[in-house]
Parts: structure tokens; sequence; C-alpha cells
């Protein structure tokens, strides 16, 4: 028999949260550096001290466990410093993205009701048009400030692995964006997925240069700060300071992504230099002309990540393959990821057959917490105990998986289900082809039809070029009834790079040009 009592402290020693690795690792080698921005350098020892010294300011000014914090700036290391005060509190760090407009940041933060904004002087502008009952903090006035004036916390609160640690939107393609609450159990299991899948090790540091309230940055922050790496943190995309860091440095995974590859790769292939180590490079190779990524992949001496993952998710549920570097696979298919559980279900929750396409479905500890106020949503999305993720795939016989499209994009036309992607990885496995993107179109005679929108690298690339490059591919049903070809900065793109489909297609309906010719 264990008594209750017994049973509890059992229950506490299972227990880690993302601020107890870090400090280990504090407590490991203290001298090694945590934190590089430009010329400045933060070892362990002096991010905790810093850490610990804002979190007793923060709770002073009433932050406590579960409160959420409304942060609103540019890649920096006082927002290292937040996040990692709030994973020591026990509160929770709402991620705004700077790029929308008022009107939704709006939405965002009132959808989680902060008990404090804290925003740059570079997005003062915008925080100054929100209506807000909170106070604001604004860090270049404050930051340094707080934590000079500060003893550090003296004891460290009870926090439990599934208290939320971040707030991450989603990008709102379908609607208003949706706050997907993410705990420390998922940034553990998360980073630890990375650390199996990639075997990157504390050597291999994270080069954050993409905007820290995506979690292409904030995951991979927490997890290099969990297990000993440094985080070198870039303001922004700049192909010269990411070249260099990669020069100097053992990096991880290096997240490259549509529209941020080519001039790294131009870069590279200009001025000879090349990274001192990676271990991964690249990601959503379904989105990335199989040229380009082959050319990244030899420059960098490193394999890509074909990777599928979500905000809710992290890199689970597939991202376990890794394209040798400087090939050009035969076919994009994916290997689960390491700590998931990975089922293809239809509209009723019934497994599909392999080779029938089928939502994913998925289960597993890097799995977020739902999504903030949203009852209905989060009883719709883990109905019986899985996530879907809106997401449909094909299983193939030796377990691998092939990506389909999101399941709400898809084209109906004389009653045949068209699948966007298929067609653009078509359209992305020429070389004469830097981007494109699929739209559906509404045709009187069909209901709607598949219209591609490209850009060239080779301005000799024709309509004929682009037809007979579906023709001999694709089903005639799937082939694009129009052609037009548009300048690759004119693509409109989520800060992941995803092309924006839904954004194009308003523009599309605007000008009139809705029905097939």
């Amino acid at each position: 028999m264990i008594s209750e009592r017994t049973r509890s402290d059992i229950r506490k020693a299972g227990r880690q949260t993302v601020y107890g690795l870090f400090a280990a690792q504090v407590s490991r080698d203290a001298k090694a550096t945590a934190v590089a921005q430009g010329e400045r350098c933060f070892s362990y020892g002096e991010l905790d001290g810093r850490v610990r010294r804002l979190a007793a300011a923060l709770r002073g000014r009433g932050v406590g466990h579960g409160d959420r914090i409304a942060l609103l700036s540019e890649n920096r290391h006082e927002f290292v410093e937040i996040e990692l005060a709030a994973a020591l509190l026990g509160a929770i760090v709402a991620c705004q993205n700077w790029r929308l407009a008022a009107a939704e940041v709006q939405h965002c933060v009132t959808l989680v009701s902060p008990v404090l904004l804290i925003v740059s002087e570079r997005h003062s502008a915008l925080a100054g048009k929100l209506s807000l009952e909170a106070p604001m903090f604004v860090i270049e006035r404050d930051h340094e400030a707080m934590i000079a004036a500060a003893e550090p916390l003296a004891k460290d609160p009870e926090v439990d692995p599934e208290d939320g640690l971040v707030i991450l939107y989603t990008s709102g393609t379908t609607g208003l964006p949706k706050g997907a609450l993410i705990s420390h159990r998922a940034e553990i299991a998360r980073m630890t997925v990375l650390r199996m899948d990639m075997r990157a090790t504390e050597e291999d540091g994270f080069l954050a240069w993409a905007p820290m309230f995506h979690m292409g940055s904030t995951d991979q922050v927490f997890g290099a700060l969990m297990t000993g790496a440094t985080v070198h943190v870039v303001d922004g995309f700049d192909a010269e300071a990411i070249v260099s860091i990669m020069e100097r440095n053992l990096l991880g995974w290096m997240l490259l992504m549509p529209g941020s590859i080519e001039p790294v790769v131009e870069m590279l292939k200009a001025t000879g230099r090349r990274p001192k180590g990676i271990r991964a490079v690249g990601a959503m190779a379904d989105l990335v002309p199989m040229a380009l990524m082959a050319e990244l992949s030899a420059l960098t001496g490193a394999p890509f990540l074909n990777s599928f993952g979500s905000t809710e998710t992290g890199l689970a549920p597939a991202s376990a393959m890794l394209v040798p570097p400087g090939t050009i696979p035969e076919r994009l298919s994916k290997r689960k990821s390491s700590l998931c559980d990975l089922r293809l279900i239809d509209s009723e929750g019934r497994d599909v057959p392999d080779g029938e396409p089928g939502e994913a479905a998925v289960r597993g500890p890097t799995v977020f917490s739902g999504y903030w106020n949203a009852e209905g949503t989060n009883a719709r999305d883990f109905r019986d105990g899985w996530f879907r993720m809106g997401d449909l795939f094909r299983r193939n016989p030796d377990g691998s998986y092939d990506f389909v499209d999101r399941a709400k994009y898809m084209i109906k036309s004389g009653g045949e289900n068209i699948y966007p992607a298929e067609i653009e990885r078509v359209l992305l496995a020429d070389p004469r082809v830097s981007d494109a993107a699929v739209l559906r179109k509404r045709d009187e005679r069909w209901g709607e039809v598949p219209v591609a929108y490209v850009s060239r690298k080779d301005e000799g690339l024709s309509e004929e070029d682009v037809e007979a490059l579906c023709r001999a591919s694709l089903a005639g049903y799937k082939r694009p009834k129009e052609v037009h070809f548009i300048a690759f900065e004119d693509f409109p793109r989520s800060t992941t790079g995803k092309i924006l489909r839904h954004e194009m297609e308003a523009k599309m309906v605007a000008s009139g040009d809705t029905k097939s010719r």
C-alpha cells in the first residue's frame, strides 16, 4: 500500500517544467552561452539571474499563475527572457503577430484577457490602436529598469507540466485567428522529438530569425535552452546575418522556408561560404521547388527536412524523413515522427484504407492543450481523444505518408475531388518554376476547375510548356484550365512562407475574374 501523501510526492517526482530543465542546464554549465544577439551574449548563469529578477518584478505587478501576458515584439533577447520568466511563474505568454491588422490584433488580445501588455517601441503605434484594460509596458523603457530594481525570485512557484506556457495563434485562413495553448509538457516533448529524429545535441544551436510568435522559433528556442544549446537571435530575415552565424556555429535545425531559401542559396553560391555544421535544413518540402531544395541541401551539406507539423502539434506528426544532401527525391513521402500516434480517418471518424485520402488525427505528448476560449471548436477537433488536424494524407503500404491537401481547400470538378497540392507538386518539380499555386475557379459546366499561378525562373517557360508538364503527370480533369504567370514576390505568404490561397482567391473574386474562360 502507498499512502495518498506518498503517492502525491511520487507524482511530483515525475514532473518537470520548461524552466526546471533550463535551470538544470544552468547548474550543469553556468558559463556556457545561452543567448546571443549581435554583440550581446548571455551565459546560462547570467540569463538565469535576469529571468529570476524579471519574474519577481512581474509578480510584483500582479502576474500570477495562469495569468496571460500579451507580448507584441520583434525577435530580441528580451522576448526570450519574458517567456522564461513566465515559465518560472506558471504564467502564459500570448505571442502577438505584429503582421496582422489592428482589428485582428485587438481580437487576439481580447481573446486572452491579459493582465499585462508588453510591447517594443517598433510596435507601439500598433499597440496604441488597441483598446485595453491591462497596463502596457514598453521594452526599451521598462525592461532593464524592472530587472535592475528587483531581487531574484526567492522561491520557485508550483508549476505543473500541464500548465499553459504560450499561446500561439493560428493563421486564421478561414476566419479570425484561434489561440493555441501550448503546455510545458508539449514543449518538453517537442524538444525530445527534435533530438530523437534529428539527433541534435547540446552543441547544436538554434538560429531564431523567424518570428518568435510562430512555433518554428518559439518551440526551438525553448528546446535549445532546455538542453544547453545556444540560441542565436536575429531580428527577422537577414541573409548576411544568417550565413555568418551558419559559418561560425554548429546548428541543429536550420529553419528556412519558401521565400527565405533563395537569398541564402544565392549568397552561398556567390561567396563560397559554407556552414560549420547543420543537422537538418529547410522545412515543408512539398512547398519548395525540388531543384532549389537539392541546391540548398548540397550547399549546406545538410539533409533537407521533409516536415509536416503544425502550431498545434509541433514538428509531429510527420517530420522524421530527411532527404539526403543534393538529391532530388522521386517522391516526398513522409515518415511518422517519434512520440506520436497517427490515424487517417473519414468524416465519421473511421480509419480509411491505405491509398485513400483521410484526415490526419494525432495523439501524443507534443499536442497542444486546446484553443483558448473556444469550447465548440475543441469539442469538434478533439472528438474521441484524437486531435483532427484538418489535413489530408494517404498512407502507403510501406508505412510512409503522402500529403494530399488541406481538407477545407478542395476543388470539386464534375463530381471529382481535385487537390491543389497534387498539381503544385508537378509544377514545382520542374527547375524552370520558382513557385506555384493552384486555385479553384467557378465554371458553368464543371462547377469548379483548377487554375494555376506560376512564377518562372526561366522566362522561356510558356503556357504550353506548363500544360505539357501537367499532361504528362495528371489526369485530364486535374489539369489547370488556365495558367497565369506572376512575379515570385507577388505571392502573398504567411509567416511560415506558405502561399495564402485564400488571399489570392479573394483578389481573383474582387477583380471579377471568377468564371473560367
